[in-house]
């Protein structure tokens, strides 16, 4: 059976400060990101539909974490404390884990040339 890897994308604005960088640090201060998200499923094509994972399904699972983020100062959200790129695609990893049981990768661009990707 043939393996893909399907992804869907959502962009979230979102303000941040990062506590634990040195006093003098610009990212100490609060600012804020326009966060591409990219959540990639990787599996088993399913024989009769031809695909790995229904892309509204996908959209389904991440909208209410979509709706938690975005337009939120993340450092007031329990577990994004210290809301690193990194940390908040582990974030994103386990709260969507459950649901998108072929989840491969959760990949955060805090711009359009910098970011991170977890694999759990």
């Amino acid at each position: 059976m043939p393996i893909a890897e399907v992804f869907k994308e959502f962009t979230i604005d979102c303000a941040h400060s990062l506590p634990n960088v040195p006093d003098g640090h610009k990212c100490k201060n609060v600012h804020g990101h326009t966060y591409k998200i990219r959540v990639v499923l990787k599996g088993e094509l399913d024989p009769k539909l031809g695909w790995v994972y229904d892309f509204a399904l996908i959209k389904t699972a991440f909208e209410p974490t979509k709706e938690l983020l975005d337009h939120k100062y993340l450092n007031d959200i329990a577990g994004l404390e210290n809301p690193t790129a990194e940390n908040l695609a582990i974030w994103i990893w386990n709260r969507l884990y459950i649901q998108l049981k072929p989840l491969y990768e959760v990949w955060v661009f805090e711009t359009p040339s910098s970011g991170t990707v977890y694999r759990g």
